[in-house]
């Protein structure tokens, strides 16, 4: 079966409408801070908009223009890798980034939530093209094809395939039995969750532009910040608590989120998943804290304000910086290092494999070991009483066969492109996880800045890969995929 081209045509071009709207809504801070960079936003606007719109024309008067699978994994691919192109736009108007790999990096950094950055000086950014910059982060958090499906009764077609290649994380939960209902209560939260965290930093102290900025990517698990020091700048309780709690928050699969608020509280605290990422953050902040008291002479209450605030930065992929936590001693080091392949929530807005997979796997583990034991008995793996079936398990073992394969190789290349052993392996790892700071010269306190073009390069495709989860943008390699039958 072909695949139809206009409806991929159709969808990417009113994602790039969408895109060049948001850009104009950056124009009102150029000009408040009596900066000049709205031209550059406006230009950028402009073109991104009319491609959009020619992108849309020309429907073909005949043939089948319905959104199958095929259609739906190239609308994903296609539709992030326009947007990311796009968004780089105002970069390279605005004459921040001369070298156009540089404004790519940065473009896809904040599309895929990854956070990893290769400006110097950020404060000295004007300020309309730093608001991009964080709602880029904004836009792809929850993934703006979702919002597409809540609209799509514009378009005239349906989206249950596109949630299926855009949905963050193995999760099958329906809020709702109609696709467009559950992209318009995922954006419902996101939103909401947005502006109420933007009221708290405001009235904490944060201006209400900083506010707005750190509101932005902390839903959106993404890091980027307004100031060079990250969140270590605001090195105070009222600010760094809301920040964390709305980070672990964003880390939650949204479906949890939905029956909290709607007081089903006891659906919430039945799920596997929910118990063990609570687990795994307490346990962790409180050993990382505990590490911190160790080595600084921080107090108790400091000690693990800036310990769970850092590990729920990484679990959670948000990538924001509290503190050098490479200052703390080799063994709290190495856990950061591992926290980079963890990852918060199916469901969620964070990237990395997802506590659920882990979970999964363990258990798969443990039973297999039982089975030597017992081989004529039946051992089934169970999550929230159900059992899992044959078909996820196998997608969860190929989806870590696939992440760790990635991640040798990737490491591998950017080894032979000239990085040392501890910065190439960190680097792939925050670039696969979409985390954002790593360790070794891409540590907390360091940038991207300075690596050469063809390891930008690399690490762009690998935050792509690790933002669709894999699968949606392997399978275009696959002969399979181009297959007629």
């Amino acid at each position: 079966m072909m695949v139809s081209l206009y409806p991929i045509r159709n969808v990417v071009g009113f994602l790039l409408m969408i895109v060049g709207g948001m850009m104009l809504s950056c124009i009102p801070f150029s000009v408040y801070f009596g900066e000049s960079d709205w031209k550059a936003l406006f230009g950028a606007a402009l073109i991104t908009a009319s491609a959009g719109f020619l992108f849309r024309q020309f429907k073909p008067k005949t043939g089948n223009h319905q959104v199958r699978k095929r259609e739906g994994y190239l609308i994903v691919a296609s539709g992030w890798i326009s947007m990311v192109l796009f968004s780089a736009l105002p970069y390279l108007f605005s004459g921040l980034f001369d070298n156009p790999v540089d404004a790519f990096f940065e473009s896809i950094s904040g599309m895929t939530t990854t956070g990893a950055t290769i400006i110097s000086d950020i404060e000295a950014m004007p300020k309309g093209i730093l608001f991009w910059r964080s709602l880029t982060q904004w836009i792809g958090g929850m993934g703006i094809i979702v919002l597409t499906i809540a609209l799509f009764p514009l378009l005239g077609i349906g989206g249950i395939e596109l949630f299926v290649a855009e949905a963050p994380g193995p999760t099958s939960d329906k809020i709702h039995p109609r696709i467009q209902q559950t992209a318009k209560s995922l954006w419902l939260i996101y939103v909401s969750f947005t502006g109420i965290l933007m009221l708290i930093l405001w009235a904490a102290g944060m201006t209400f532009y900083d506010a707005i900025n750190h509101a932005l990517t902390t839903m959106a698990t993404g890091g980027f910040s307004t100031k060079n020091a990250s969140i270590a700048a605001y090195n105070i309780p009222q600010i760094q608590y809301p920040i964390l709690l709305f980070m672990f928050l964003a880390g939650t699969n949204y479906t949890l989120i939905y029956w909290g608020l709607q007081g089903k509280l006891k659906k919430v605290w039945a799920s596997d998943e929910f118990k063990v990422y609570v687990s795994f953050v307490l346990a962790i902040g409180f050993a990382v804290a505990g590490s911190i008291m160790y080595h600084t002479d921080l107090n108790i209450e400091e000690s693990l304000r800036t310990g769970f605030f850092q590990v729920v930065s990484l679990v959670t992929t948000t990538g924001y910086v509290s503190a050098d936590y490479t200052l703390w001693g080799p063994g709290t080091t190495m856990i950061f290092f591992c926290l980079l392949f963890v990852g918060a929530s199916a469901g969620s807005t964070s990237g990395g494999i997802k506590l659920v997979r882990h979970w999964v796997f363990l258990k798969n583990t443990m039973l297999e070991f039982r089975r030597l034991i017992h081989p004529r008995a039946i051992l089934p793996i169970k999550m929230n009483g159900n059992v899992v079936n044959t078909k996820v398990l196998s997608h969860i073992q190929v989806f870590l066969l696939l992440y760790l394969a990635l991640f040798i190789s990737g490491s591998f290349a950017v080894s032979i492109m000239g990085l040392d052993f501890e910065t190439a392996t960190s680097a792939v790892a925050t670039a696969l996880g979409n985390v954002g700071p790593g360790i070794g010269k891409v540590g907390p306190t360091d940038n991207f800045a300075w690596l050469p073009n063809n390891v930008k390069i690399t690490l762009s495709f690998l935050m792509i890969l690790g933002r669709l989860e894999l699968f949606t943008i392997l399978v275009l390699f696959t002969p399979y995929f181009w297959k007629s039958n």
